[in-house]
């Protein structure tokens, strides 16, 4: 049934401003900011264990980020066909209510 369907167009408006959000938080604080070097840990093997560690860890977070841009994009590109479908429909409504339903005229 058509009743049981609905899309919370700010919710999903919502949801890609928090991912782009988080992502904005991200790009501000590097993994690699964290003090790794000999000179911070103390033992040069520790320190490149540890800075080996991190820069996996900033490829994963990079990775992570590039996801999250993809979502908050697809979310955005869903508001957007939803709202001009919506608008189509309101359009064909409202031309058949008003008896303008010709449609070479505009």
């Amino acid at each position: 049934m058509a009743g049981d369907y609905h899309v919370d167009l700010q919710a999903l408006t919502e949801a890609a401003s928090g991912v782009n959000e988080t992502l904005d938080r991200t790009c501000v604080q590097k993994v690699s900011d964290i003090p790794h070097d000999e000179s911070a840990i103390g033992h040069h093997a520790l320190a490149s264990t540890l800075s080996d560690f991190l820069d996996r860890w900033q490829r994963g977070v990079d990775n992570l980020a590039k996801d999250g841009e993809e979502i908050a994009t697809r979310l955005t590109a869903n508001v957007k066909a939803y709202r001009n479908a919506d608008q189509a429909v309101y359009g064909q409504l409202n031309q058949i209510l008003t008896g303008n339903n010709d449609p070479g005229e505009k």
